[in-house]
């Protein structure tokens, strides 16, 4: 797996003084920065980020999926649903695992590379309406399909220090990388693009495509005092129910919520 990473930047260090780090965006034709990543990359590294949280039970309690398989084949629905869209562009690449982590306290819900989604059991009883679920989902789903975490980490560390992968089996810059992804923060830009996105997914679905904006609008109205990192550190809450809304008035989606309100229900009385 690390020799894919090596060559890949091997392929890029050859191209490097050929390309410009402004307003390029790598292999992905939606916009962004530079990526050094490749598809493969951002697999392999969503899978070791993956092993990584399910090792620490204690940080991350994820639901057992034998235990709880209603409940995940639920979510597992959802994620299909979106990637039946016909606008994801890595839909057959990626994974896309969805994991449920058991913390009642947490409005909180993160996707790692590679299409690994995590969604805290706070977030989904926080929320009265499916569609509004799966608008975060959306968002998700498109922070993994816009490959936003590995352009991220391409800024972060840059050329000089991701060439030191092409050294050897170096683990220990793979566990600072892997440690980076868990504490993430994304661009305005990016979180701007994901919602922009999560109405793209959802518009050719059965579901409300503005399904993030009342997400946000929720916690606007109740002065949430633990709201999630993707809110309090990123546009103004309002300004992204605004730009969410308008996204889904000019393409014309269907913004009725109509989703079946007991199986919802149930499947959030079905967790812990």
């Amino acid at each position: 797996m690390m020799k894919r990473i090596q060559m890949t930047l091997l392929a890029f260090v050859l191209l490097i003084s050929a390309v410009s780090f402004t307003g390029c965006g790598g292999d992905d034709d939606r916009g962004g920065g530079i990526n050094l990543f490749s598809i493969e990359d951002d697999k392999m590294l969503g899978r070791e980020l993956r092993d990584e949280i399910l090792a620490n039970p204690q940080e991350y309690p994820i639901l057992d999926q034998a235990q709880y398989p209603e409940a995940y084949a639920f979510l597992q629905d959802i994620v299909d649903d979106i990637l039946g869209s016909g606008e994801v562009k890595y839909a057959q690449d990626f994974a896309w695992e969805v994991y449920i982590i058991d913390d009642p306290e947490t409005l909180n819900a993160f996707a790692a590379p590679g299409g690994y989604i995590f969604v805290y059991t706070g977030l989904i009883k926080f929320l009265e309406e499916k569609d509004d679920f799966v608008g975060v989902m959306g968002h998700e789903i498109a922070h993994a399909d816009l490959r936003h975490s590995t352009q991220q980490l391409t800024q972060q560390y840059g050329v000089a220090t991701l060439l030191g992968l092409l050294l050897g089996e170096d683990r220990e810059l793979l566990n600072n990388v892997l440690g980076s992804l868990l504490g993430l923060k994304f661009s305005r830009d990016d979180e701007s693009q994901a919602d922009q996105f999560s109405v793209i997914y959802l518009c050719e679905t059965e579901y409300a495509a503005n399904g993030a904006a009342s997400f946000f609008q929720k916690l606007i109205d109740q002065g949430s005092a633990n709201p999630p990192q993707f809110l309090s550190t990123h546009p103004n809450p309002d300004n992204r129910v605004e730009a969410i809304n308008m996204e889904a008035e000019e393409r014309m989606c269907d913004t009725a919520f109509d989703s079946d309100a007991q199986a919802w229900m149930a499947f959030q009385n079905s967790l812990p």
